[in-house]
């Protein structure tokens, strides 16, 4: 294990806070490569502000230059990024690392029965734990009962795949208890079947509501309206080069390189650096599954298509009336293989804490619309129990939090 720690993964941390930390990656290439290292620097809330890749279709090199927090967990980021990398694979004989997302083993599912009495910042408390703890929340599902009691179930998977024992259960009940003290009032996980959070396709009337309310706040919603993106075939003999000026938010990186590998496209060589005021230049060549260059113009404007959409809306935020009451929905694109964006629930709830915002009730579901899946964040506000604050400071405080302009 100390080879691969050594030469696939090697971090040097900054010696000045504020200063970028350098992460550098060498192992063998794979498509999709780069978009599940960028989705795990985004689980563990790194802000990359320039990186660099090049591969020659067997081997790649990245290197990404982060910004931390005082808290970043350098050693578990480090055994993260080795462990996705195919040379985990190569190292102890372990060939599913090749196998598609698809056809991979998914993870076993968990039920974690919470109930509690509610207060501001309950929900933020728990899924920080979570976060913390490394287990990943699939689906949920909060309700508040008329004497201020809040039953909480959570279906959640385990990065570290140790939920089935006593001894990890146990420790996330000590975290919990920590974490909510006296108000926590019974607590309890079991195993079920991953059929419970099976994805579904959305009714019409549904999908409608959702995506025409949407679409009448594109201001609100967007990143930038300045997003500029330049197909060119005439630098390399190779390689289609694709040029991207756009504004910076959180997970930037992660939503081009996803849009990337559902388009099963390879990146050859690239770079991205961000210039003052937060504009960000990124150069990339890349190349198709067979290794040619993009010329087909319908192929060209699909992808250039999906950037645009995906960089000026990496998540869509609005507030809706439910009859009296008010819900946040939140909605992001799911990955082909079923991944979700990470951590969206725990910014929601952060967000609410930081305006005093309280939750009735919320949900995590999965809707088909035409040949796309979201994930939908369906969020019930607490208006009586909570300060005065506009629907409009609610859904900018939500969408800042998400983009990490804050």
């Amino acid at each position: 294990m100390g080879i691969l720690s050594d030469d696939v993964v090697i971090i040097r941390q900054s010696e000045k806070e504020g200063d970028p930390s350098v992460i550098t990656i060498n192992c063998p290439d794979k498509t999709g490569l780069g978009c599940d290292l960028c989705r795990i620097l985004l689980f563990f809330g790194l802000n990359i502000v320039r990186g660099d890749v090049s591969t020659d279709g067997r081997w790649c090199y990245l290197v990404f230059w982060v910004i931390g927090k005082p808290n970043t967990r350098w050693n578990l980021l480090k055994t993260r990024l080795v462990e996705a990398s195919p040379a985990f694979a190569w190292a102890f004989g372990i060939s599913r690392c090749y196998l598609s997302d698809s056809e991979s083993q998914p993870p076993d599912l968990f039920l974690l029965k919470l109930a509690c009495s509610d207060r501001t910042g309950l929900l933020y408390d728990v899924t920080e734990v979570l976060y913390k703890l490394e287990i990943n929340i699939e689906k949920v599902k909060i309700s508040t009962t008329p004497d201020g009691k809040v039953m909480d179930l959570f279906f959640v998977t385990d990065t570290r795949e140790l939920l089935g024992t006593e001894k990890r259960r146990h420790e996330v009940y000590e975290y919990l208890r920590d974490a909510i003290g006296d108000a926590m009032m019974s607590y309890d996980i079991e195993l079920v079947s991953s059929e419970v959070t099976a994805r579904s396709p959305a009714s019409s009337s549904f999908a409608e509501t959702l995506f025409s309310s949407l679409e009448e706040h594109p201001n609100g919603l967007q990143t930038s309206s300045s997003v500029s993106i330049a197909v060119d075939n005439s630098l390399s003999r190779a390689h289609t080069l694709i040029q991207i000026t756009c504004q910076d938010h959180k997970g930037l990186l992660y939503d081009i390189m996803r849009t990337f590998k559902d388009f099963n496209i390879q990146i050859s060589y690239g770079r991205f650096t961000i210039k003052r005021g937060k504009n960000c230049e990124i150069d990339l060549f890349i190349v198709q599954s067979d290794g040619r260059k993009i010329l087909d113009s319908s192929k060209q404007d699909a992808l250039v298509s999906r950037l645009r959409a995906e960089l000026q809306q990496p998540l869509r935020v609005v507030m809706m009336n439910r009859g009296p009451d008010t819900e946040l929905l939140v909605t992001n694109p799911v990955e082909l293989s079923g991944k979700g964006r990470p951590q969206v629930f725990y910014d929601i709830a952060l967000a609410l804490k930081k305006i005093n915002t309280c939750i009735f009730s919320a949900e995590i579901g999965r809707h088909l619309t035409g040949d796309r899946e979201w994930e939908v964040y369906k969020v019930l506000i607490n208006e009586e129990d909570s300060l005065p604050v506009s629907r409009s400071k609610i859904e900018e405080q939500v969408w800042s939090t998400l983009m990490g302009w804050e």
